[in-house]
């Protein structure tokens, strides 16, 4: 919050000062990419470059616009990509921010190599007693057969405190 104050001209009768308080909101924003190649599945891994401070003491609206890829050739099924904000202050996820982004069912034949990619979004009010780091994760897991590429965009990962 910023608290004006304005002072009344040098020869002004009566000496009135204006007082007035607004609301700044804080804010912050970034972006980043992980490929989930090389991760196992099941485990949750930090995006590179989605990691934000939440500075001060309030309530936070935190959003995570993600966008997952995942390729593959042969028979798999339920491959899936899942995001989540994590709060790396106290080791624990955002409550309400975790999304599935990719659900994949697919019993093609061998050979055959198809991809897709998804979009979802993720948006929760959260509060924190004090500075607190956050940042978007991912996971990824096959039910059966393989797939070659995985990866996970926090294209627009933000927050705005709406409140103390």
């Amino acid at each position: 919050m910023d608290i004006d104050v304005t002072a009344p001209p040098d020869d002004a009768c009566p000496q009135t000062w204006q007082v007035g308080a607004r609301l700044t909101p804080v804010s912050g924003q970034t972006t980043g990419v992980v490929g989930l190649d090389d991760t196992p599945a099941n485990t949750w891994v930090p995006v590179t470059g989605a990691q934000l401070a939440l500075p001060e003491a309030g309530l936070y609206e935190v959003i995570a616009d993600v966008q997952g890829s995942i390729a593959g050739a042969g028979s798999f099924s339920n491959a899936i990509i899942d995001a989540r904000v994590f709060d790396v202050t106290a080791g624990a996820p955002v409550p309400t921010a975790e999304r599935r982004v990719i659900l994949l069912t697919d019993q093609s034949a061998e050979g055959v190599t198809r991809g897709i990619q998804a979009n979802a979004s993720s948006a929760a009010l959260y509060q924190v007693a004090g500075p607190t780091t956050i940042q978007v994760e991912a996971s990824w897991r096959t039910d059966a057969g393989t797939t070659s590429q995985k990866a996970l965009w926090a294209h627009n990962f933000r927050f705005k405190k709406v409140s103390d």
